[in-house]
This record gives C-alpha cells, structure tokens and sequence, in this order.
C-alpha cells in the first residue's frame, strides 16, 4: 500500500535510490549524532541516561 502511494508521488526509480540509499544515511545520521553530543555539553546530554546519571552527581 505505501508503495503503491510512494510510486504516485516518485517513481520507481527514485524508490530504488533511496532504498540503496538508508544505511549510508543511517550510519552518517549516527556519526553526526555522536559528533553533536562530543563537541556539545555531553554532561548534559548523559544526565538523562539513568546508570551514569549517578555517576555525575555535583557535589554541591
């Protein structure tokens, strides 16, 4: 059914393309998301994972 929906708005071929085309974006999309979180705050990214959560508590 989707295909069928897909197919009126691109074609076939294009379908093709970007089925060949999802891992490399996956995998690029990881790298980017991982590269954001290093150059970024991590602490505050890792704040909401609940095991290292403890693990950077501010002694206050």
């Amino acid at each position: 059914m989707v295909q069928k929906i897909l197919n009126k708005f691109v074609g076939a071929k294009s379908i093709s393309i970007l089925r060949a085309w999802i891992p490399n974006l996956a995998a690029w999309g990881t790298v980017g998301g991982v590269t954001l979180v290093h150059f970024t705050d991590w602490r505050l990214v890792l704040d909401y994972v609940p095991y290292i959560k403890g693990k950077f508590s501010k002694d206050e």
